[in-house]
């Protein structure tokens, strides 16, 4: 396919089909689930669930819609039709009964698939999970080359059908999944009624990124109920178009904050809510800092889900004020990271994680500032990494 860009997911996503009768992938639409799926496993046939008919048939006769597929398919949107599940299961315990291991399916959805009771039911056991995010900094620069600067990186967020279009077509392409996705469809699963006071939301939203998340006074300047702002909010997790990062609590004798911080998965849809439309209005801008933090653990989100792996982040921060951006629970121990996005290092920098290395001991494993600096530094006890090398190129030390 012309323009088509590697995912870092692919190799991991082709093992777990050869484990599991079924794969299952997840994320938000228009970050290459269907397009991955296809060029991965071309041998498969491919139906999509937003064809009325397809639907109609699959909702009605589960098992006469899955006969047309002895030998798999790649099923898209499967959430659409639930009672597919429990028919995919027979058939794979029939498969694995009888010693068939060739018939295979791969089911993507636009919903978070791990928040689906009939999946969780019915095909435990039985398939692989990955959430597909849109392009990571290290995706875009295994075909691009390396000349954007931090602020291009993030306006131009992650979606592969903003790097197939000219530059002066991405703001556009943008403002068409804003207007289609975020608040049309997801709108529309909350049946939302006041579509002002909605919109109102989205972008007091993106105005938080970074920021610990006070429901009680977003619910005030929005005008609505908290009950109301929990809904919206577990839609737009659901839907992939924010993800919370929860705070860290560790027994380490110190009265923690109990509120997560608030991210959009992708930097490019932040920046329209915002206003910005070209990296030039970045600079200078009270959000940068944040928006800035938000691409770089969005990194660390996608590349642990492209490798089939649970991520378990979180931030520090305590009632005295010290605070760390990112905080990694490994089983060899605790990552601490903080995230600038100035291009020039300052010692000041590891004052936090000096802080709570102190408190943790041997508990900590290492430590590292994440910058938009070219100059890169590791010692025994601290590392200092260009944005563009964090996570992927960045090796861990077991």
């Amino acid at each position: 396919m012309q323009n088509y860009i590697q995912r870092a997911m692919q190799p991991a996503l082709r093992n777990a089909l050869s484990v599991f009768p079924i794969a299952t992938v997840c994320g938000p639409r228009q970050s290459g689930k269907t397009t991955m799926c296809r060029m991965e496993f071309p041998e498969l046939p491919y139906v999509n669930l937003e064809d009325i008919s397809f639907r109609t048939l699959a909702m009605e006769d589960p098992k006469g819609f899955l006969a047309r597929f002895p030998s798999g398919a790649i099923i898209d949107e499967a959430q659409l039709a639930p009672a597919l599940f429990s028919q995919i299961q027979v058939i794979v315990d029939d498969d694995r009964f009888s010693g068939n291991d060739s018939r295979k399916f791969v089911l993507t959805g636009s919903r978070n698939f791990a928040l689906l009771p009939e999946l969780r039911q019915s095909l435990a056991g039985r398939t692989g999970v990955f959430t597909l995010l849109p392009l990571s900094t290290d995706e875009i620069l295994s075909c691009r080359t390396p000349d954007f600067s931090p602020e291009e990186m993030i306006i131009s967020g992650g979606y592969p059908g903003v790097w197939n279009s000219p530059f002066s077509a991405r703001g556009m392409v943008v403002d068409n999944y804003i207007d289609t996705y975020v608040e049309r469809d997801v709108r529309r699963l909350m049946d939302v009624k006041d579509l002002h006071k909605f919109s109102i939301f989205l972008r007091l939203c993106a105005a938080r990124i970074g920021s610990e998340l006070n429901k009680s006074s977003l619910a005030v300047e929005v005008g609505v109920s908290v009950p109301t702002v929990d809904s919206w909010l577990s839609v737009l997790e659901a839907s992939f178009v924010v993800h919370l990062l929860q705070p860290w609590h560790a027994n380490i004798g110190k009265r923690l904050v109990k509120s997560p911080k608030l991210y959009f998965t992708d930097t490019a849809v932040a920046c329209r809510l915002l206003g910005l439309q070209e990296a030039s209005q970045l600079a200078g801008h009270p959000m940068r800092g944040a928006l800035f933090e938000n691409l770089v653990i969005n990194n660390v989100l996608k590349s642990s889900y492209n490798r089939g792996d649970r991520c378990n982040l979180n931030f520090y921060r305590d009632k005295s004020g010290h605070e760390i951006d990112l905080i990694v629970e490994t089983p060899h121990g605790i990552d601490a990271y903080e995230i600038k996005a100035g291009m020039s290092y300052r010692p000041e920098y590891f004052r936090n994680i000096d802080y709570v290395k102190d408190l943790l001991g041997d508990g900590m494993r290492r430590s590292g500032v994440v910058y938009a600096g070219d100059v890169e530094k590791h010692t025994p006890d601290h590392a200092i990494i260009n944005y563009l090398n964090f996570p992927d190129k960045f090796k861990v030390q077991h």
